[in-house]
């Protein structure tokens, strides 16, 4: 638990009065929450936060109660769509979360724990090739089955929970890919777009972003790989590291600015929604502050990039029926609702079935499944009860975390519903034209 610092309440990081101001308390946003939803508290609503947050400002002290209450929320920005008053919640819990980074001291062992994830693995090729190569050795050797089969991970508690959450490490990973260009297939080119290609993605999603680039390639695009990105710097924004966040986007804007790319694409909605605020992230940087509006300008989400483009028709036919779960920072967000759900339709003989509450976070957000994970489960629990609704066999999704959690879902409440991210079931259709 971090312990509060008696500092000056006059801090850099926390949100704008104007920001607070904005809201006018109707509670509109509360079942648009899914914390709110699953605890009926008012200080777990985005309402009751709001509150928590404007006595922060006017000078209350920052309490492990005022902590827990901005912890739990999972940033889905679910409320921002119900919202009538046009409250940006996301930029408002980011500086709440920056405020209390600044404002408090963390205990050693989540110091230590914080600080290699967050400026060692995450930035790093090499410490996240390593990292995926021993997970994959474990998974490959059979420790992972033993460790099941004798019940070991049970007795972990919630780390053992945890554990059911962790991707699949997919040798061989896509960083060897990362600095390549490929071509367009099969017509002239018609468009030059940049991949960035995330960083646990690299390991875990390998062969979505192969997918990806297939998907693209088929349509025209020759696909530059910069060799300079890096992590995005989601997961730091999210957890209130706004200059370690700082630092990502640097380097990510100098990778691919002056390119001459038609666009910038991620197939990560989570990473795309930081993506497309970096010109927030650095309005005082006199030196990146253009820089940054010239990269969101190009920066599309590839499900928005191909909706808006001539999609190339050659697609075979996926004999299922499939709904779609809305990943929360692309239909909140990033305003994306329809674009996935178009490119699904052009599919031939994919049947398309709509998800009840299709747009309410599955509770993936991030590492919340990890840090939060009971109800992190609890959420999922309700969310797959939506999903076995549609009796559908395919579950399709836009974020490879919400593709984690979903699939965790299939497991422990599912009815061996397979889940796909949207890219991956074009390139199976384009695969299946042959």
């Amino acid at each position: 638990m971090a312990v509060s610092i008696a500092l000056s309440n006059l801090t850099p990081y926390g949100p704008q009065q104007v920001d607070l101001d904005r809201c006018v308390h109707c509670g509109l946003c509360l079942n648009a929450c899914p914390t709110y939803r699953e605890l009926g508290l008012e200080m777990d609503s985005p309402r009751g936060r709001i509150y928590q947050m404007v006595q922060v400002s006017n000078g209350s002290p920052i309490t492990p109660s005022y902590q827990k209450h901005i912890s739990l929320c999972l940033a889905c920005r679910g409320c921002e769509t119900a919202c009538p008053s046009g409250v940006e919640y996301g930029r408002l819990v980011e500086a709440a979360r920056a405020e209390i980074e600044s404002r408090t001291r963390h205990g050693l062992v989540s110091r230590l724990v914080r600080g290699f994830a967050f400026r060692r693995l995450l930035p790093s090729r090499a410490a996240l090739t390593f990292a995926g190569t021993v997970f994959y050795l474990y998974e490959a050797c059979g420790l992972q089955a033993l460790m099941h089969a004798v019940g070991i991970l049970k007795l972990l508690g919630s780390l053992g929970n945890v554990e059911r959450l962790a991707p699949a490490a997919e040798p061989p990973f896509f960083f060897s890919q990362i600095g390549r260009t490929f071509p367009a297939l099969g017509r002239q080119r018609r468009h030059r777009v940049a991949f960035l290609a995330g960083c646990i993605a690299n390991i875990c999603f390998a062969r979505l972003n192969e997918a990806t680039v297939r998907v693209l390639q088929k349509n025209g695009c020759e696909v530059v790989v910069p060799e300079d990105q890096g992590c995005c710097g989601a997961l730091h924004v999210h957890a209130g590291l706004r200059d370690e966040a700082r630092e990502l986007a640097r380097r990510n804007i100098d990778a691919v600015v002056g390119g001459n790319f038609d666009a910038i694409i991620t197939n990560a909605a989570g990473c795309g929604a930081t993506l497309k605020e970096y010109d927030e992230l650095l309005h005082e940087d006199g030196a990146y502050r253009e820089k940054a509006r010239q990269f969101k300008a190009r920066m599309l989400d590839v499900t928005e990039f191909l909706a808006s483009i001539e999609l190339n028709p050659n697609l075979g036919p996926i004999h299922a029926t499939v709904t779609y779960q809305d990943s929360c920072h692309l239909v909140h967000g990033q305003k994306i609702r329809n674009a996935p759900r178009q490119l699904l339709a052009k599919i031939p003989e994919l049947q398309f079935r709509e998800m009840p509450y299709a747009d309410v976070c599955c509770g993936s957000a991030g590492i919340y499944n990890i840090v939060h994970n009971a109800l992190s489960m609890q959420i999922l629990r309700r969310k797959m009860e939506d999903v076995n609704a549609t009796g559908a066999s395919l579950i399709a999704t836009a974020n490879p975390g919400c593709m984690l959690q979903l699939e965790a879902g299939v497991r422990m409440y599912g009815t061996s519903q397979r889940v796909y991210h949207v890219v991956e079931l074009l390139d199976l259709a384009y695969r299946n034209s042959r």
